[in-house]
């Protein structure tokens, strides 16, 4: 078959998918707006191209994303137009639609199948947007605002004729009709590699030389890509005093970036990271907290196989790849009792589960854990065979996914 992906930062969700059709012989094209991305990558041919123009200044602000998705929409259509020209005709077109480019590839190729990443529909109320009470939105246009935001997604059902979605409840937050078009996978995760390893060492710098950690030594764990309150960073920034204070040897390593994925910006001139450490600074022992940044995904995993404790937390929206990532490395983990996380951890089988909301609980757990080295073992092997019978990208997710592209093609 001839495939075309579509995504703006290509290979995205794809990332196993593509090669692994690329590698049956099918003949795949990726599509992205990725300046820096390579023209071949893993058998998949790769055409960059761009927006030759922003958004309006001064227009409405209900619109303003939408105008956003058109432009990239109208750049990702003449690419396409290009690419026919040259006689490349897909069977097949896979795409993540949030940015908007997928909008008008039907009306390129009206033959081509066009099957869609369904990663989010946004709802005013039941998921994040009035979660979190302590970042209400003020102006009650917003509920107009987010339907807006939705317009996208829905003149794509419209073209679609099939939609993946990595889990059950993120499936859920689709209306009918167009949730009975989605199949249920997980992109997938490579649980042979991101496995248990109990010679893990990780080296942290501090302000006396870099010291050596290994699995004797008591690490809590907390991972976003970016530190911001949609995945909780507030809330475990104030329970780490307590913590710390309840266990003097115990360090913590943090791994994300200062940028914002989700919801709200920080006050000016400020990072949420900067905004939540500043609120505890006084009662905090940094000696004893590690910022590490963003990492190489190789230098990432030792961190998660180094946890004696991993927390995850996250308002009710996407599921990160790095909760997966914990479980299949066998950490011991505390999680936010969120929707997103009931498909993956039940409580104290593969993880115990805390209020969002709730520092307190939230220290208490953590603690728990850290005193209890038979319940961490427990949780930690359940996590990883869990991750393994239901996340394992060879055995499971993949070849579903394949499957997936068959009956897209009417195969």
């Amino acid at each position: 078959m001839n495939i075309l992906f579509i995504h703006q930062n290509f290979p995205g969700q794809f990332k196993f998918l593509a090669p692994a059709l690329a590698g049956q012989g099918h003949r795949v094209v990726a599509m992205t707006m990725r300046k820096t991305a390579p023209v071949q990558w893993q058998g998949v041919r790769i055409v960059r191209y761009g927006s030759k123009r922003g958004s309006t200044p001064g227009i409405h602000p209900w619109v303003r994303d939408f105008e956003a998705k058109v432009l990239r929409g109208d750049a990702c259509f003449r690419a396409a137009l290009a690419l026919k020209a040259k006689g490349f005709a897909p069977d097949i077109i896979v795409a993540h639609p949030g940015w908007g480019e997928s909008l008008f590839l039907k009306d390129v190729w009206p033959r081509a199948r066009l099957g869609l990443y369904a990663e989010f529909f946004y709802r005013p109320t039941g998921a994040d947007t009035d979660f979190d009470p302590e970042f209400p939105n003020p102006d009650p246009g917003h509920v107009c605002r987010l339907r807006l935001k939705n317009l996208n997604t829905l003149m794509h059902f419209e073209t679609a004729d099939a939609a993946l979605s990595p889990t059950r409840w993120q499936a859920s937050t689709f209306p009918e009709p167009f949730r009975s078009k989605i199949t249920v996978i997980h992109d997938g995760i490579n649980t042979a590699a991101v496995a248990p390893e109990s010679a893990v060492t990780v080296t942290v710098n501090t302000p006396d030389g870099p010291i050596l950690l290994t699995r004797d030594d008591e690490v809590i764990t907390f991972v976003n890509r970016n530190l911001e309150p949609y995945r909780g960073y507030h809330v475990f920034m104030r329970a780490l005093p307590d913590i710390l204070r309840r266990r003097p040897k115990a360090r913590v390593l943090i791994v994300g970036g200062t940028d914002v994925s989700y919801g709200a910006q920080p006050p000016e001139g400020q990072t949420w990271k900067d905004v939540f450490l500043r609120e505890v600074h006084a009662e905090l022992d940094l000696s004893r907290v590690h910022f590490l940044g963003t990492m190489p995904y190789d230098a990432f995993i030792p961190v998660l196989q180094l946890s004696t404790v991993h927390v995850y937390l996250t308002y009710p929206f996407v599921l990160s790849w790095s909760l997966l990532e914990a479980m299949s490395a066998g950490c011991a983990i505390v999680a936010s009792d969120t929707k997103p996380l009931h498909e993956a951890i039940t409580h104290d089988v593969t993880g115990r589960l805390v209020d969002f909301f709730d520092v307190a609980g939230l220290t208490d757990s953590v603690v728990h854990l850290l005193e209890d080295p038979e319940a961490r073992a427990h949780l930690g092997q359940a996590a990883r065979a869990f991750a393994q019978l239901h996340y394992d990208l060879e055995t499971v997710c993949l070849p579903k996914q394949l499957e997936w592209v068959r009956h897209l093609a009417g195969q």
